[in-house]
């Protein structure tokens, strides 16, 4: 089979077609034939050489945390069954420690995360698998697993319900559109930011509030200083306090990234004046995904998908995930 392999951690340019041997699954694992696979942040930063988790001797190295596909073939008492469709709910735990007895599941001890979509097949554990629908493409269900859930997941953190105020900084990529799209699902008010008018006439589409901006100034004059109950912040750095000036005495701020800086930029006398709580997330449960499936499927929100690139294409789409130009998800698409 085929691979896009991160055969350098140095950006796009160090994505590699390979040639693999085919899988074989064990007791309780599956093979599915990816047809789509999102990319994520996640993926880039480990091809730019900024995670920890890879290192020079594991390349090449295939990422790719969303596949879905096609059951190609099933172990021995796999869920599933050789046709079937679905989902991978990347979710990897050890299922023993106190975190994943107690739930959820995303707290576990040893929570990591499955790489290996960025293939023409891939070897999964098959509890992991989630049945997709008919009228649910491959396309979209892929924008599901990381992005999408990750919204989610924070959003039912907060705590948010129908009538709240819900503020997201940069709200045209994949977790920030997710979060506005989802915050309506709930009969939440979303206030998206963006810095581009061409992306603020498509968020429109998602929202009646949309600021267009850079400046932290900006940003809270255009969304309201104290206006909102949840802020959704992926970017950290200097937009932690930016949410903290938008959010209401006791709101809540939700943080899951770190694309715009290291650390969390916050100015500490108006957090604790204002009795705001700034609560860390990551990923979801699998339940939770399932749910997204659902509601999706439900057509109670359409996963966005920005545009779709060849196996042979991936550097390109890792290349505009850098450029951030896109509006949605990223995704690489195969052919089996």
């Amino acid at each position: 089979m085929r691979a896009a392999a991160f055969a350098e951690l140095v950006g796009p340019d160090g994505v590699e077609l390979i040639e693999l041997d085919d899988p074989e699954p064990g007791p309780g694992e599956a093979v599915i034939d990816v047809r789509a696979c999102s990319i994520n942040r996640h993926d880039l930063w480990i091809l730019q050489g900024h995670s920890a988790m890879i290192e020079g001797e594991e390349l090449p190295f295939v990422s790719g945390l969303d596949p879905a596909g096609v059951v190609r073939e099933a172990g021995e008492d796999a869920p599933v069954s050789p046709g079937d469709r679905v989902l991978l709910c990347p979710n990897q735990t050890c299922g023993t420690c106190d975190r994943c007895r107690e739930g959820p599941e995303n707290t576990c001890e040893t929570f990591s995360l499955y790489h290996g979509g960025l293939a023409e097949q891939a070897l999964v554990n098959a509890d992991r698998l989630i049945q997709l629908p008919e009228n649910l493409s491959f396309e979209a269900a892929s924008a599901l697993p990381t992005a999408y859930l990750t919204a989610w997941h924070m959003l039912g953190k907060a705590n948010v319900t129908a009538g709240d105020r819900v503020f997201v900084p940069g709200a045209t990529g994949g977790v920030g559109l997710a979060g506005v799209q989802l915050a309506d699902v709930l009969g939440a008010t979303a206030v998206g930011t963006t810095t581009s008018e061409t992306k603020a006439d498509r968020l429109r589409e998602f929202t009646d509030e949309v600021v267009v901006g850079r400046d932290p100034e900006e940003l809270v004059a255009g969304a309201g200083a104290g206006s909102a109950d949840v802020a959704l912040n992926h970017l950290s750095g200097e937009f932690t306090n930016v949410c903290g000036r938008v959010l209401r005495t006791a709101g809540t701020q939700v943080v899951c990234g770190r694309t715009a800086g290291e650390s969390l930029d916050q100015h500490s006398a108006p957090f604790f004046l204002s009795h705001q709580r700034i609560l860390g997330s990551t990923m979801g449960t699998q339940t939770e995904l399932a749910r997204l499936v659902e509601l999706a499927a439900e057509e109670r929100y359409e996963p966005i998908v920005d545009e779709t690139y060849s196996l042979d294409a991936t550097d390109r789409a890792f290349a505009d995930m850098e450029d951030r130009d896109a509006f949605g998800k990223l995704v690489v698409t195969p052919e089996v």
